[in-house]
């Protein structure tokens, strides 16, 4: 039996954490060892943008004692990840140079999408007991120090999900500034949670009532874990829970009630803080049941891993989650779902017909898929400019699952399946509108694809419905059996083939059973 053993260490705002983690087997991932050290960069961040040398040392010498650490545990590989802190420093890169420098451990930042997809991921790993929550009308509430993100489920499959400015260390130095008193501390958390969740359950709730809450934290996780016999499992919260929780914060000083909650004497403001919020989330989504799984990012760092080296395979289809969360966005802009479906097979059928001479997998697959669900959500702004109005509604709106640099991926396929084609590097004066070369290759390269599978379907009436697609000589031969009308059709892939032509060197013909 083979083992792996892996480090992910997790730069957040308030500690800096590295768990081991050893994977023998299928499906057999066990964490060995958890090292956590309070070092504060969300305070400092949050109120001036900017990590002092003090910070910077401090996180350093840290980083060189867990090196030293994965060393005796002779780990096969290590992450290390960064979150809010880091992401919203201004001078990142710098920051980021020095530690590589002085430390040898490169920190990825991970966007608030990756960030969060991750945590959910984490939540996963804890196999049947996610599986069947999640059955029912479901709610993850991911609580970090920056901010809140709140992700619906119904029937195992993701509604929606949203990230709210609510986080714990950004809601202390709020009430800092404020010069709020221990006493006025619960009424103004609440009151501020209260503004955004109202206009949240308008927007996304609705009238919908959420059954079960997993609460994903630092503050309520550890101490509802410590009641149940340190059983995740049996770690669920009801509403009266909360209350005595409530009445121990407010009538305890803050040595007892850190002693009473197993947690440090700084933290007892933070766990607070944390209740608050999450009672109010549970009291708008009417939840009457609370549970904390206990798990961290690192328990989401250590289940990507696993299933990278196939060690790990999980039965919940987080691919299918980011193309349902991509519906939702088309749902809310009032996108056509047979418009969207037929235009998502049509376009996905070209690209596996080319896989030869592409050269994009699995993951460009995905991008085409979520291009063609939001092709037209600009209209819901304009009918105009649809390309660039699509373009900002998805650079706008998080897509769970991908990052800042993927989701500008997919919005230029967007726009440009609207718009005139930038090319790299043309237009000098305004500076290139991709990230690197390789991007661009894969816009130009799905965008070809998209704009020919939507000139057959240009009259919107979901004529072509047996598309075949084969790649032989120089030719992508598209035979349709079709008894309509598809003159329309016919002249916009005409137009479209240029383009197609042009990046792929494959002369597309449309073949059809009827004549017209």
């Amino acid at each position: 039996m083979s083992f792996k053993t892996f480090a992910a260490i997790s730069v957040g705002s308030f500690e800096l954490t590295m768990k081991i983690f050893e994977f023998s087997g299928k499906n057999t991932m066990r964490e060995i060892d958890c090292l956590s050290q309070r070092l504060d960069l969300g305070s400092e961040t949050y109120a001036t943008g900017k990590m002092s040398r003090e910070k910077i040392d401090e996180l350093c010498r840290t980083l060189l004692d867990y090196k030293e650490v994965m060393k005796t545990y002779k780990v096969d590989a290590f992450r290390a990840y960064g979150t809010s802190a880091l992401r919203e420093t201004k001078n990142t890169l710098i920051v980021l140079d020095q530690i590589a420098q002085r430390t040898g451990i490169e920190i990825k930042i991970l966007s608030n999408s990756e960030q969060r997809f991750l945590d959910y991921k984490s939540v996963a790993s804890k196999g049947e007991s996610f599986r069947r929550i999640i059955e029912e009308k479901t709610a993850i509430v991911d609580v970090s120090n920056g901010s809140i993100q709140l992700s619906l489920f119904d029937n195992d499959a993701l509604m929606s999900t949203q990230n709210l400015r609510l986080g714990v260390l950004r809601l202390q130095e709020m009430l800092t500034h404020l010069n709020a008193g221990r006493d006025q501390m619960e009424a103004l958390v609440d009151e501020l949670a209260n503004a955004q969740l109202a206009t949240y359950k308008k927007l996304y709730l609705k009238d919908r009532e959420i059954q079960n809450i997993i609460i994903m934290d630092d503050y309520i996780s550890p101490w509802a874990i410590r009641r149940a016999g340190n059983d995740p499992d049996k770690s669920t919260i009801g509403l009266e829970d909360f209350d005595s929780l409530m009445t121990l914060l407010r009538s305890s000083g803050s040595m007892a009630a850190a002693k009473a909650l197993g947690v440090a004497e700084e933290k007892v403001p933070l766990v607070l803080i944390s209740a608050v919020l999450t009672r109010r989330i549970a009291k708008v989504m009417g939840a009457k049941k609370v549970w904390a799984p206990g798990v961290t990012l690192c328990d989401g760092m250590a289940y990507e891993y696993a299933e990278e080296i196939k060690m790990f395979r999980g039965e919940h289809d987080f691919e299918r989650d980011i193309i349902a969360c991509a519906g939702g966005i088309s749902k809310r802009y009032m996108g056509s779902r047979k418009r969207a479906e037929t235009l998502e097979y049509l376009a996905i059928t070209i690209f596996d017909s080319m896989k030869k001479i592409h050269g994009m997998g699995k993951r460009e697959r995905l991008y085409l898929q979520i291009a063609a669900l939001l092709h037209d959500c600009g209209k819901y702004v304009s009918l105009v400019d649809v390309g660039e109005t699509s373009y900002d509604i998805i650079m706008a709106t998080e897509i769970i699952g991908l990052s800042h640099a993927e989701r500008e991926i997919v919005a230029s396929v967007v726009r440009y399946n609207h718009s005139d084609f930038t090319y790299y590097g043309y237009n000098e004066s305004r500076g290139s509108d991709f990230a690197g070369k390789e991007s661009y290759l894969t816009i130009a390269k799905l965008t070809a694809i998209l704009r020919l599978a939507n000139s057959l379907d240009r009259s919107h009436k979901q004529k072509l419905r047996g598309l075949k697609a084969q790649l032989l000589e120089g030719e992508l031969r598209l035979m349709i059996d079709t008894q309509e009308d598809i003159t329309l059709e016919k002249g916009f892939f005409d137009t479209s083939s240029e383009f197609f032509q042009e990046v792929y060197s494959v002369v597309p013909v449309l073949k059809t059973n009827k004549k017209f």
